[in-house]
């Protein structure tokens, strides 16, 4: 929820976390079924088309086709067809693997497909040579891709992980949106926060971090033991790739060497860990747990030895913060929606007391609670008061002779405009408040009476959290994701920022150390991989979901959710162009290597090209590939800049000649020899080795190939960062994987001298910056020639006879755009065959014994 303006949006958050999360969830699986409808929809009508057109032409044959009885030339090449096919088939078995259609299967082999054209008299009849390629199914379709002929021996290939490694180097931003107690300020002088599954600590001064990196999912909070050294953080649970819940724990480690000290309950805790405490007047032994279960369970746990000392359910409404008493770990107190409990320890049980609101309004939220010099317990709420709490003897009139004591509000003092987030106690008995509304930050008195207060920038939202370096300069953690420093005197300046909602726009600069994002927060970023900071940051009318620089450095273009694009200039930040195309979400923005021309791969299944002039300043529609049929993913630009070569969201390749007019290439057997700028598409032949078994075809968001044309990243739907060798065309082709994202990973992209790596994450708006290490020689071609040991040649591309029609031969040299399923792909032919036989019945008996074979399905007479 970007920006939690309102305090009721800011805790039904909190309350419905798993609630929400299935509604994600759900809508996901409904955009896919819906896209893959579309899909099937236009294969459905394309298809329709060939046959009307094939069978015409059959018609035409049928009709003209002469003799063609048993003995006759026609049957005698036929036969002679299927005799090679079987040698050939006798040759191969056994090492082709066996099909499923569960994920995506392959079939890795040398896929002969002779064809000829149907029903032709024997002096037009040729027979046509082999071609090599390999086949990849996704969801039952096939994706054919022809093997380059550099490559000698496909099958002696050997695949290894590529001798780089990836470190990681910086961490851009902070998760404030919805975060609480999760920012604290060490004598080391380093601020200790979180984001997706990366505890940080960030040297203020010296404009350094370290990384805390055991989390296997999102950190959920933190807490810093009285030692100061110390630090305990829990995490969500998190799922695997069949949606069972993982075991998860809380660590506690040692901030100075990152060394885990003691793993807390594993496989206790039920959905995630939201809050944790360590006690204080025993230094720091024991450690209180809330998990997110539905019962928030309340455990207590020995430090050292990783024991239960005991549990209980505390209530199913939210639960915000839970802290011991200072001066007697016996006593506990948690706070959430409308409660406020005193926990006592006795004998092992833990017993509950409620806060008694008693005259005054019972608030929807407390938000927050910290323990005064006095003993005394102070709330914030959601309506903007702090609260002060104590005990009252038994009221033995009211409530008889067994009255207990009971927990009241003492005094109550109206501190902020909407809520009250955050309290912070000051050594010298002093407190920090933090409004949310008013985006305030208050001092006050050991009696409460307002000393100082500042307003922090709209921009950087309201007040998340409160770290007191010392007793004047503060760290404030902000709703929008930003780390303030500061003092009262001087003001606030950021000191950490980042994204506030889903990213998938990144785009690095072609010579320079920085890059663009953008994502559904409407912001647009550009930042300096070398100092670790954001140089600046425009807020748009529309969210960005793509970007890409000129090859000149010195304006980017940025598409938009509605089709709109704008280009800006990197110095002045204006937009000095801006377009149209179409009116859905456009998805790909890249300039051709010589920045002559622009490509806009939108979701309305179009390419536009437009032609650069002026330094990129100045745009004029060249024209439109028109061809796929779903949504454009990716497209790359051949070296030459005159090919394009396009994914799309029903798993097609395509290949575009741009000089020619934005025409679609039909015989893609042409392009296996292409060499491409830059390679970003996630389908293609050097790439096939990154898809996993089981994949479903949206599995792998984006990858891109290092400058140097040595490895590739992988960025997936499973919180992971993977690097290949480049080229990886083989089925289960080793990688590093990389951790560190708790969402899925949008897009990833190398600098321009692959010094380093980005990678960006979608709901947990975190950046990555890695550093690339070691590194070995030669380039993806030099490796593919040494590990081909065979010396044969590719075969030339299969062509069609002179005679024959030109729709039968587009359609048949293009059969593997026909994306099928196979049972399908059977019944239509099939049908087209009794179309045939009803319409020229005459015919029929002399030509019946020849037919015609569509990709693998052999057609029975």
């Amino acid at each position: 929820i970007p920006g939690f303006r309102h305090d009721v949006s800011a805790d039904s958050s909190a309350e419905f976390p798993d609630r929400a999360s299935m509604m994600e969830v759900r809508l996901q699986a409904q955009e896919d079924e819906i896209t893959l409808l579309k899909s099937s929809l236009a294969d459905a009508l394309r298809r329709l088309r060939i046959h009307d057109q094939v069978l015409q032409l059959l018609k035409q044959q049928v009709i003209a086709g002469g003799e063609t009885g048993p003995n006759s030339t026609v049957s005698l090449v036929w036969k002679r067809r299927m005799r090679s096919q079987k040698k050939m088939k006798e040759e191969e078995e056994g090492r082709s693997p066996q099909i499923s259609h569960t994920g995506p299967t392959w079939l890795c082999k040398h896929h002969i497909s002779l064809w000829a054209s149907p029903l032709r008299v024997p002096r037009e009849f040729s027979v046509i040579k082999n071609r090599q390629s390999i086949k990849m199914f996704i969801r039952g379709r096939p994706i054919t891709m022809y093997i380059p002929s550099n490559i000698q021996n496909y099958d002696e290939l050997k695949m290894e992980p590529p001798s780089e490694r990836l470190e990681l180097d910086w961490v851009y931003g902070y998760r404030g949106r919805d975060g609480r107690a999760n920012l604290y300020f060490l004598p080391t002088g380093e601020a200790v926060y979180f984001i997706a599954c990366v505890i940080v600590l960030y040297h203020i001064n010296n404009r350094t971090q370290r990384h805390y990196r055991k989390h296997t999912d999102c950190v959920r909070c933190l807490t810093l033991h009285p030692d100061k050294v110390r630090v305990a953080s829990g995490q969500t649970a998190g799922v695997d790739k069949d949606g069972k819940p993982l075991q998860l724990c809380v660590y506690i480690w040692d901030s100075t060497t990152l060394v885990t000290l003691q793993q807390i309950g594993p496989g206790t805790f039920q959905r995630g860990v939201g809050s944790v405490a360590f006690s204080f007047a025993d230094a720091g032994s024991f450690l209180c747990v809330i998990d997110d279960s539905n019962d928030h369970m309340l455990s207590l746990w020995d430090c050292t030895k990783g024991t239960k000392h005991a549990e209980i359910k505390t209530t199913n409404e939210a639960v915000f913060a839970v802290e011991f008493n200072p001066r007697d770990s016996t006593n506990i107190i948690t706070c959430g929606k409308s409660h406020v409990y005193f926990w006592t320890l006795s004998g092992g049980q833990l017993t509950k007391k409620q806060g008694i609101f008693g005259k005054y309004k019972k608030p929807k939220f407390i938000q927050c609670f910290v323990f005064s010099l006095t003993g005394d317990v102070l709330t914030g709420d959601s309506e903007g008061n702090i609260m002060t709490w104590g005990k009252s003897a038994a009221d033995i009139k009211t409530l008889g002779k067994g009255a207990k004591e009971t927990y009241q509000i003492m005094r109550q003092t109206k501190a902020h405009e909407g809520s009250v987030f955050t309290l912070c106690t000051l050594q010298g008995g002093g407190l920090l408040s933090g409004g949310g509304k008013d985006r305030k930050i208050i001092r006050w008195s050991a009696d409460l009476a307002p000393e100082r207060e500042c307003e922090i920038p709209e921009k950087f939202g309201a007040v998340r959290t409160i770290a007191a370096m010392d007793e004047e300069e503060l760290l404030v953690g902000t709703t929008r994701n930003a780390i303030l420093r500061g003092t009262f005197s001087d003001g606030f300046v950021a000191i950490v920022q980042g994204h506030v909602d889903e990213m998938w726009g990144l785009a690095t600069h072609p010579s320079q150390n920085i890059f663009l994002t953008c994502g559904h927060d409407r912001q647009v970023c550009l930042w300096n991989t070398e100092e670790h900071k954001l140089d600046w940051c425009i807020t748009l009318e529309e969210y960005g979901l793509c970007a890409g620089f000129c090859p000149n450095g010195s304006v980017v273009s940025v598409g938009l959710s509605t089709g709109r694009w704008m280009v800006l200039d990197l110095l002045t930040r204006e937009v000095v162009s801006e377009s149209t195309d179409g009116n859905e979400q456009l998805s790909v923005m890249r300039y051709s290597p010589d920045g002559s021309f622009l490509a806009v791969g939108s979701h309305d299944n179009f390419i536009y090209i437009y032609s650069v002039t002026e330094s990129g300043r100045r745009y004029t529609r060249f024209g439109k590939c028109n061809g796929h049929s779903s949504f454009i993913t990716h497209l790359d630009w051949s070296k030459d800049g005159k090919y394009i070569m396009s994914n799309s969201g029903d798993y097609e390749i395509l290949y575009w000649d741009i000089a020619a007019g934005c025409k679609l290439l039909r015989n893609r057997f042409e392009s296996k020899d292409r060499e491409w700028a830059s390679y970003t598409c996630v389908l293609g032949f050097h790439v096939m080795g990154v898809w996993l078994e089981g994949s479903d075809g949206t599995d792998i968001n984006a990858l891109c190939r290092s400058h140097n044309e040595k490895m590739v990243a992988v960025a997936d739907d499973f919180c992971k960062v993977h690097l290949f060798q480049y080229p990886c065309p083989k089925l289960k082709a080793p990688s590093h994987k990389y951790e560190g994202h708790g969402s899925h990973v949008t897009n990833v992209c190398f600098t321009h001298s692959d010094s380093h790596l980005l990678s960006i994450g979608g709901k947990d708006t975190c950046i990555l910056q890695w550093k690339v290490i070691g590194g070995g020689v030669g380039n993806s071609r030099e490796r593919l020639a040494s590990a081909s040991s065979t010396s044969t040649s590719s075969p030339e591309p299969a062509t069609m006879g002179s005679a024959t029609p030109e729709p039968v031969s587009a359609f048949l040299n293009n059969r593997s755009q026909v994306r099928t399923p196979r049972t399908e792909v059977s019944a239509n032919v099939f049908s087209l065959k009794m179309a045939v036989k009803s319409a020229v019945p005459s015919c029929w008996e002399a030509v019946k014994g020849t037919w015609f074979k569509v990709e693998n399905i052999k057609l029975i007479e």
